[in-house]
């Protein structure tokens, strides 16, 4: 009697808390960079596999409406080729050149895949989007030397209050070297400081169990620290969602949208691998969601992370006992 096929597809962790203040289920975006195949092939690629309605943005950015796994974007990721994008640039030389550019940019720029919130309990759905890449020929991270491209996770915050955006930074900080030492961020990728680690000194500042601020004072620590988005746990766009004024105040100029998400950007896209699923990284951030979830043993490990005289390997060998547990 043959025996059955073993599925080799990674099941998706579902975190403690599954649905927001408004009893809606949470949702999260998802973003993939890669090269290859332009935003335009890769659009027509989603479009002929997964439906929906193409939008020409520019030359450099398509959008993809009411597709069977939602909305979806694709564009050449950096502003200066969105012309369009930018208040008074909509006509005129601009947006020509921007293009023109761009056609050239598109073999060093990677492209930007983004989708729209999608509730948590589909993220399997998201795999497809995998399939289809490969199949348009785009390349990742592990492709080429200087290849630094990142899956990027943007997890709506459960509770927009003081208490969870702590507990969820705490969380991130303590398990760090773990979910480092698991991801295993390319080398490019951290030698460009696209997703460096939170300094020591601001770790141990939020590892303290009695450290539970209100939110403009989180604000104003998290600048003090971290005035950048090259964090692996990016809360720019959180905090401008909580007050714009109090981070433009120390970031004018930083491209920033504000938003209830957190911007999860450690782990590396490799688009090309056939084995690779967005799944592995997103039940890592599940763990983070965990330990958040449970005050008594995120103060107990803070405790802990305080005293201990390790380095951060020896860490990770300790908090994994922990995400174990």
């Amino acid at each position: 009697m043959a025996q059955p096929a073993l599925s080799t597809e990674i099941e998706f962790a579902v975190p403690p808390i599954l649905h927001n203040e408004q009893g809606q289920m949470r949702t999260v975006g998802v973003e993939i960079e890669f090269v290859g195949p332009s935003a335009e092939r890769t659009v027509q690629a989603l479009q002929e596999a997964l439906g929906g309605r193409l939008l020409e943005e520019d030359p450099h950015a398509f959008a993809l409406k009411e597709s069977a796994i939602g909305d979806l974007t694709v564009e050449l990721d950096s502003r200066i080729l969105h012309p369009g994008k930018q208040a008074g640039t909509q006509r005129g030389v601009l947006p020509k050149i921007a293009a023109l550019f761009g056609f050239a940019a598109r073999y060093l720029v990677p492209c930007e895949l983004v989708t729209a919130p999608i509730p948590m309990d589909r993220l399997q759905e998201l795999n497809r989007i995998l399939t289809i890449l490969r199949g348009a020929g785009a390349k990742g991270t592990q492709d080429a030397p200087f290849y630094a491209f990142g899956l990027h996770f943007n997890p709506e915050i459960p509770r927009q209050d003081a208490a969870t955006l702590t507990a969820f930074m705490k969380s991130f900080a303590l398990l760090n070297p773990w979910l480092r030492r698991e991801a295993s961020p390319d080398a490019t990728r951290n030698l460009l400081g696209f997703a460096d680690p939170f300094p020591a000194e601001y770790v141990r500042t939020i590892a303290d169990p009695d450290y539970w601020p209100d939110i403009p004072t989180f604000t104003d620590d998290y600048l003090a620290f971290n005035a950048t988005r090259n964090r692996d746990l990016d809360l720019l766009p959180l905090l401008h969602h909580f007050d714009a004024k109090q981070v433009r105040a120390i970031l004018p100029n930083e491209k920033i949208n504000g938003r209830p998400t957190f911007h999860y950007r450690l782990p590396d896209a490799r688009v090309s691998d056939p084995g690779w699923s967005i799944a592995p990284d997103w039940n890592r951030w599940v763990c983070v969601e965990r330990l958040a979830s449970d005050r008594e043993k995120l103060e107990a490990v803070g405790s802990a992370y305080l005293s201990f005289e390790g380095e951060d390997k020896s860490w990770a060998n300790v908090v994994e006992q922990i995400v174990r547990s």
